[in-house]
């Protein structure tokens, strides 16, 4: 992902480095490094802003030891996806993915 423009900070360094950077994992320089890019690339800021809701939702959500296993594995399952690109983050992580339900399911 990249906006396109040329950057201080690569874009790919960014999104490489972005849960270092969430969790603060990282020397101030760096997070300078970050912020200063996120108020340069709107795409880069987007992604930002979705893994931080995400990793805030995970740890309202998931952040107890009595969630259930197949719970937890469907969750992470469509972080990958989402993380990849390969999903966007639009239904209920309790069912089934849109595509895996039944055709009357997917029409309400």
């Amino acid at each position: 992902m990249s906006c396109g423009e040329p950057h201080e900070t690569d874009c790919s360094e960014v999104l490489d480095h972005l849960y270092e950077f969430l969790d603060r994992e990282m020397p101030d320089s760096d997070c300078t490094k970050f912020e200063t890019h996120f108020e340069e690339c709107s795409p880069c800021l987007e992604k930002y802003g979705l893994e931080q809701a995400v990793k805030k939702l995970v740890k309202r959500c998931c952040g107890h030891d009595d969630v259930p296993a197949d719970l937890r594995d469907k969750v992470l399952g469509r972080l990958d996806l989402i993380r990849s690109g390969q999903a966007v983050p639009d239904h209920d992580l309790t069912g089934p993915p849109p595509g895996d339900r039944p055709a009357a399911a997917q029409e309400g």
